[in-house]
Parts: C-alpha cells; structure tokens; sequence
C-alpha cells in the first residue's frame, strides 16, 4: 500500500509540473479518487484468505452424493472464509484410505468401516488409519438386498447360485454384503458370478437381467432403488430374525431396521433387514479451529442472518436443517443422534463443540 500511496504522490507532482491547477475541492476529489483506485488493486493482498475443504462421499446413485452436495453448499454458506467441496467416490472404505493419506480432508464412511480402519481390523488387517477422527454421526444406513423380477428369489435363502452384485469394490456395501453372507454360511463361490458396481451400475445390471441381485447400503429410499422400481418389478428381500441375530452378534455395530412398506413401488410389506450408521469423519491434521467451525456450522444457527419479509433478521438454519429440507435422510441428522455408535476418536474440534453443548464432558 505504501508503495501505490508514493506513485500516487508522483502522480500528483507530475499533474502540477504540467501546469494543472486543482482548486482545493477538485484535488480532495482527485485524492480521494486515487485512494479508491488503490484500495482496488491492493483490495486481494487484504482480503481473507480462503480455506478449502472438502467431502468425499458415494456413487451419484446412493445417498452419500446429495447429502453430502447440500452439506457443502450449506457449510460454504455458513463459513464466509471456507469453501466446502463435496466429490462423488467409492464410498466408506475408499474415503478412510483417501484420508489416510491426506488426499481429501473429511468424507462420508460406514460407522463399522470407520472402526475397522482406526483399529486394522477386517479388511484393513495390518493397515490402520490412526489419523481417522469422527465429527458427527448422521443417519441410519440400511442394508438392502434388491432382487430383479424371474430371478427366484423371494427370501435370503434364495440367493445361492444367483448372479451377484456386492457392491463397488472398496466399499462399506460390500463390506455389508460380506456380512450377512457370513451370517448365512455363504461365500462369493457359492454365487453363479459376482461383479463389483456401484449402486447406478447394479441396478442397471438388474434391469438389463444381467444379474439377479444387488446389495445397496443407504439411507431409504435410495434414488437408483427408487428409479429401478419405477421401470422394473422387484423384491426386496427380508433377513429373518435367526440370520439378524447371527450377524448383529458377530458385528454389534448392526441392528435390526424395517424397512417399510411403501417405501418402494411394488414392495408392499415391511421388510426386516439391518442397518448401520453414516458418520461424517475427518482427518486428524485438519486444524482444531476448523473443525469445531465445521461441527458448530453442522449443529447450530446463526453464522449469517437471513433477512425475512418485512424487515425481520432471522438466523440462518444449521446444516442439519438444510440436509432436512433436502432428503428424506437429512431428517434422521440430528444434534441428539450425534454420537450414536461413535467408536473411534472425536476430533478435538468437534469434541470442544459437543464440550460446550453438554454431550461430553
């Protein structure tokens, strides 16, 4: 700055040197006009500087990509000084290995993925991310098992010898699907033929009769379930209450759900199945000031003022109350379930903020 104020000293001799004469009004206005110009150019070098951080969350098919694209836009909203990303990827086990070595900052995961991770279990035996930290849990995930139209199946005993689709390879779906197969004494070779999509590729799958069933993790209803039973029957197949208990007592991260019926076109009776918890994670190194912004700009109003008609101030909404208005799952993101089934580290933001609102101590 000091060095434009100077030129602009220069300018001012130089206009004299040339024998234009300023009344005292005229070079006030002058002055002022430079200063205003200078304040332009210098403008960037004062401005905040802006953080970048970003999200990474599931296929466009599931329910990770538009929770989390509305989360962003609601948090770059928020946080005048961070600009908050979403990026569709593989999901729960792919996002811990992407914050394991520091190429994204945060991201959506599978509440049992983020335990296996953290502590090198499963399938990352011997491979921990002991950067991983939680900042929020936010919805029920349920895991649905999608079987096409003529493939025979009408229950979980049924899916032997058929053709299946796990899930996307370096997911929590196929962890899931690994799961309840377990649980019914069954491995990938007593299958007819398995082939790792994601959740828009499965049901594609399905629709072209390539396969017979799919399994999809994710809050319901799910847009590529929805739009496969739009143009295609299907059934949603039920886990009985022996198969449930077998699998919730080997991985006490499930527990029994309904799904209900209606909640797809042709599925007319409630569904029993198991779901686990979506959580918001983060990488250790992101600084404890950004995250407690982050978790405080999740939870609580306020950060901007939205003025109503009539000239009336109201506080922004929180990002769980745009995630509300959003989707169907954005109403399960709540401050009371924050913590539910947390079982790896808070970060030390996020913890400050669950401090001040009483949740921990």
């Amino acid at each position: 700055m000091c060095v434009l104020l100077k030129r602009n000293v220069r300018l001012l001799k130089l206009f004299e040197r040339r024998g234009v004469m300023f009344k005292k009004r005229n070079l006030v206005l002058f002055v002022v006009l430079i200063v205003a110009l200078s304040m332009v150019f210098i403008g960037p070098s004062f401005a905040a500087k802006k953080s970048f951080f970003a999200i990474a969350t599931g296929g466009t098919g599931g329910t990770y990509y538009p929770l989390g694209g509305v989360l962003a836009q609601a948090l770059s909203n928020k946080l005048p000084n961070v600009i908050v990303t979403a990026q569709s990827g593989n999901a729960s086990v792919a996002n811990c290995n992407l914050i394991k070595t520091h190429q994204i900052e945060s991201g959506f995961v599978q509440n049992n993925v983020a335990y296996y991770a953290y502590n090198g279990v499963e399938q990352f035996d011997g491979k921990p991310v002991k950067n991983l930290r939680a900042i929020a849990s936010l919805y029920p995930e349920t895991i649905q098992i999608i079987a096409r139209e003529g493939a025979g199946i009408k229950n979980a005993k049924d899916l032997k010898g058929k053709k299946l689709v796990p899930g996307d390879r370096g997911s929590g779906t196929e962890v899931d699907c690994l799961a309840v197969l377990s649980g019914l004494g069954l491995t990938y070779d007593n299958f007819a033929g398995v082939d790792w999509l994601s959740f828009a590729g499965a049901t594609q799958r399905l629709k072209d009769r390539q396969a017979d069933v799919a399994f999809i993790t994710a809050g319901w209803p799910t847009a590529s379930v929805t739009e496969l039973a739009t143009t295609s029957n299907i059934t949603l197949v039920p886990l009985d209450d022996k198969t449930i208990a077998k699998i919730i007592k080997a991985h006490p991260f499930y527990a029994k759900v309904i799904v209900p019926a209606g909640t797809y076109k042709g599925v007319d009776t409630d569904i029993p199945t198991i779901t686990t918890m979506a959580q918001w994670v983060v990488d250790a190194a992101v600084p404890e000031e950004m995250v407690y912004n982050l978790t405080k700009a999740l939870w609580d109003k306020g950060s901007f003022v939205l003025r109503k008609k009539g000239g009336k101030a109201a506080a922004a909404p929180s990002g769980a109350e745009i995630m509300a208005k959003a989707h169907s799952k954005g109403k399960d993101v709540t401050l009371a379930t924050a913590l539910d089934g947390v079982a790896i580290p808070l970060h030390p933001g996020a913890a400050k903020f669950y401090r001040e609102k009483g949740l921990i101590k």
